[in-house]
């Protein structure tokens, strides 16, 4: 056996884009494109904040987990606690639900993620679990266990606790994950009002608190935050042209510089930055050379579809190198990794993956593995 590689130029003819330095003005931000991954900015991520309001995309998170489960509807309703609606009578975010209103799930998650209910919060979580505090030890578990490994959660609401703290690379995964697992529910956050018939007076209707919903440039969530000492925040999320940037900052000066630099952190990803799906799982990669198999080749693929986003760049050249040890032995089971492929930008290493057999390759007999062998020793033929 012997190591092969093959080499592969891809050739991307984008124009360039602005090389100036960038910042926003926010205490911490971290922009992220979805589809590969790959983080397009960052400022001081790993800054532990309070992540106010941004706390009920967890307590949404886990909602829409026991939906999935079967193991809640958003037809089943909640009463509603003097607890919870204290909070509606305390000067913070309200859905304006009453003592023993009987509440759909659907409704609280509306309060929830359009008119950042803080009341809606804690209906939720005591209907769910009992109490808020069983209901931030499900937020936590659930936190962890996505990879959010510098975030406590302690309330449903992000009401100013010293022990409810996240980062905003935390907040981007836990977007990230909403966005990947709930596509049917993520929805919501793009909805721009909500109208609660709430009891004893008149409907109220009040509108999605995310500033860049009405802004027209393609974004579809996701939550505000504010805290008098975090001061503003803002996960959002756009889409365009099938491409998908999420952006979370955090110390934000003003609801309009929230608004502004939140704006312009996205557009930064947009106009600087190409993102080019380089293989597809569906598509077989790369014929490779079987040795005392049935059939003298194996299919291959990646596990996943595989994308890159790259500064944009005129006429630039995305080498990728296929290494294996061949001809492949026989046997080789499908899903067996056979190879491995890097992926060069400029020179620089970007990416290394497993290329992974599509099908079973079976041994042959033993005589034919003599014939074989014997023509390899007088041929060099396989």
């Amino acid at each position: 056996m012997k190591k092969i590689y093959l080499i592969f130029l891809l050739i991307l003819s984008n124009f360039a884009a602005q090389s100036s330095e960038f910042d926003v003005k926010a205490k911490t931000a971290i922009l992220q494109d979805y589809l590969s991954g790959e983080i397009l900015y960052e400022k001081e991520p790993d800054l532990s904040i309070f992540p106010a309001s941004m706390t009920k995309i967890m307590t949404s998170i886990i909602a829409f987990d026991l939906i999935q489960k079967g193991q809640l509807s958003l037809d089943d309703k909640f009463f509603v606690s003097e607890n919870a609606w204290r909070l509606a009578n305390a000067g913070y975010s309200s859905m304006f639900i009453m003592v023993d209103d009987e509440v759909s799930v659907e409704n609280l998650l509306k309060g929830i993620i359009i008119a950042s209910g803080n009341d809606a919060c804690i209906a939720l979580a005591e209907g769910i679990a009992g109490s808020e505090e069983e209901f931030a030890v499900m937020m936590t578990s659930k936190a962890k266990e996505i990879g959010m490994n510098n975030t406590n959660f302690t309330n449903s609401s992000g009401i100013n606790a010293a022990d409810n703290y996240s980062t905003v690379r935390d907040i981007l995964i836990m977007s990230n994950y909403l966005i990947k697992n709930y596509p049917e529910y993520y929805k919501y956050f793009a909805e721009k009002k909500f109208t609660w018939n709430r009891t004893g007076g008149d409907p109220i209707t009040q509108g999605n608190r995310n500033p860049l919903l009405y802004k027209n440039m393609g974004v579809d969530g996701i939550k505000t935050g504010y805290l008098s000492y975090e001061k503003y925040s803002l996960a959002s999320s756009i889409m365009r042209n099938e491409r998908r940037l999420i952006a979370v900052g955090s110390g934000f000066s003003s609801k309009n510089e929230r608004s502004k630099q939140s704006s312009r952190l996205l557009t930064y990803g947009l106009s600087n930055f190409d993102t080019i799906e380089i293989f597809n799982k569906e598509n077989s990669f790369q014929d490779l050379d079987v040795w005392l198999g049935k059939k003298n080749t194996v299919k291959t693929h990646f596990e996943t579809n595989i994308y890159k986003t790259i500064k944009k760049a005129r006429l630039r050249n995305l080498k990728v190198i296929l290494d294996y040890e061949g001809p492949l032995k026989a046997p080789i089971k499908k899903n067996q990794k056979v190879g491995v492929v890097k992926i060069y930008y400029e020179d620089d290493l970007i990416d290394t993956l497993n290329l992974l057999a599509s099908e079973d390759i079976g041994e042959v007999n033993k005589f034919t593995k003599l014939i074989r062998s014997f023509n390899f020793l007088i041929w060099g033929d396989v």
